[in-house]
């Protein structure tokens, strides 16, 4: 299960501590230590991209089902692919904008299901009203995205064999698994 992204300094102290259960995917970093004075053998650890760990993790003291990453703009426009859901264009982070389906003012809550990425000037066109008041339409419908799939939004750079593992975790309705179809890590 996928949990988390750890830097190499990370993976390096759980190896020393006897915390990884084992190690997959392609090596990143051969890290070079001192010698050992009882062998004279220069120790040596090889950081691969991906580690199991031993034991629980907190994040598994979630019930599965009712498991809601937190909700951040930069996630949200990461499973939004950067694009307005209302006009369709793609754009950087700062001419977009979370936007409540249902608008805080009527109700609406901010969770997952119920914001979606706009551009500036359709939230500002969209205002405190539902997209139906609006004459708007929704493109995509929003999703509460899995442990895995909140995992992949978090990584900036994602590698090819930490993605292969990564997407065997998503649900198979998800709608990430399109978009990576396409050719890409996005």
């Amino acid at each position: 299960m996928p949990l988390e992204w750890v830097d190499y300094r990370d993976a390096a102290r759980l190896h020393v501590l006897g915390q990884v259960a084992y190690s997959c995917g392609d090596p990143l970093f051969l890290l070079r230590g001192g010698i050992n004075a009882g062998t004279g053998l220069r120790s040596r650890l090889r950081i691969h991209s991906i580690i199991a760990t031993h034991g629980l993790h907190h994040a598994l003291d979630q019930p599965r089902d009712g498991y809601s990453p937190p909700l951040s703009n930069r996630t949200l426009f990461q499973r939004d692919d950067h694009m307005c859901l209302y006009c369709g264009q793609r754009f950087p982070a700062r001419q977009l904008s979370r936007d409540h389906v249902r608008p805080t003012s009527r109700g609406g809550q901010d969770v997952w299901s119920n914001v979606v990425t706009a551009c500036v000037r359709c939230n500002n066109y969209k205002a405190g009203r539902t997209p139906e008041d609006a004459g708007m339409e929704l493109l995509a419908v929003p999703f509460t995205p899995t442990h895995a799939e909140y995992v992949y939004l978090m990584g900036r750079h994602v590698l090819a064999d930490q993605m292969h593992f990564l997407r065997a975790h998503f649900p198979r309705s998800s709608p990430l698994h399109r978009r990576l179809g396409r050719g890409g890590t996005a």
